[in-house]
């Protein structure tokens, strides 16, 4: 074969993988405005969302939309609506929220059983104690989880557990090639050696019964880092109560001072004459709530 012939053949090979890398790498941007009744779920339902300020609440409406756009959501003998999908969007933007280039390049589809599963995916039967679920194997680039935990993990403001953020925490962790509870994409190299030292640490004192962070955290170092996310996101005020040098650390992971945020759920339905959740200082009849009012 004429050398240059060869040659010529390696290019093209070479052109055709790098467009069908890239076309598997496409990534999908928001062109259309964010739904006014999302805005209406994200205020009635996610707490961290209630707390941005107006610039902040469109950022994150943008991320959560952007998400939507790039990952399926796939309801498994249950039915999916708006809420569910907004909520496991909200669960993968609040941790990195503070990291605007953040990708879940590792995920495409979220699937939502109706409640527990066990380790063969079965929804009937012995054994199912799990709520959720990071694929791998066939399952890789999958999550599983069960839509009754999804929801309770936004409804009860008072306690340290969200499973679905604690999945997604397991995301993060992954994404440097090792899930082994140091999100090395996101914390600085310095930290490292004392985060691991900080983890060892709590974990022995969960299994000497000293501690009020969830008894799983003390599996191992993977579940631990979800674990304590999800008590820093749920109630960041108690964990820098009870364990201020661990809020801390949490804090410069993930770039987020929690403490300061006023977390908050409206407990009731937004009527016509409130102020409008937008921020606009309209009410809510006059501004977002005009979709509903004038059709």
């Amino acid at each position: 074969m004429n050398p240059i012939y060869g040659i010529f053949i390696i290019i093209i090979i070479a052109v055709l993988l790098l467009y069908r890398i890239r076309r598997s790498y496409k990534w999908n941007k928001p062109a259309v405005p964010f739904p006014l009744d999302w805005r209406i779920i994200l205020t009635q339902k996610v707490p961290f969302y209630n707390a941005l300020s107006k610039e902040d609440k469109a950022s994150f409406e943008y991320r959560v939309q952007e998400f939507l756009l790039n990952c399926r959501i796939t309801g498994i003998q249950t039915e999916v609506d708006d809420r569910d999908r907004l909520l496991v969007a909200a669960s993968a933007v609040i941790p990195v929220f503070n990291f605007p280039d953040w990708r879940y390049s590792n995920l495409s589809e979220v699937l939502l059983y109706p409640s527990e599963f066990n380790g063969k995916f079965a929804t009937e039967g012995p054994e199912r104690n799990i709520l959720g679920m990071v694929g791998t194997g066939y399952m890789e680039g999958k999550m599983i989880l069960s839509q009754s935990a999804l929801r309770l993990g936004f409804q009860n403001e008072s306690d340290k557990g969200n499973t679905a953020i604690h999945e997604f925490v397991h995301l993060i962790d992954k994404a440097d090639g090792a899930t082994d509870g140091i999100p090395e994409l996101l914390m600085e190299k310095q930290y490292v050696i004392l985060w691991v030292d900080m983890i060892n640490k709590n974990i022995d004192e969960i299994w000497a019964n000293r501690s009020d962070i969830n008894p799983y955290g003390g599996t191992n170092r993977t579940e631990f880092f979800s674990v304590v996310s999800e008590y820093f996101f749920e109630n960041p005020k108690l964990l820098a109560k009870r364990h201020p040098e661990l809020y801390a650390m949490l804090e410069k992971i993930f770039k987020q001072d929690m403490d300061a945020k006023k977390l908050n759920r409206p407990n009731r339905k937004i009527d016509r004459d409130d102020p409008c959740p937008c921020g606009s200082g309209k009410k809510f009849k006059k501004c977002c709530g005009a979709v509903h009012y004038n059709s």
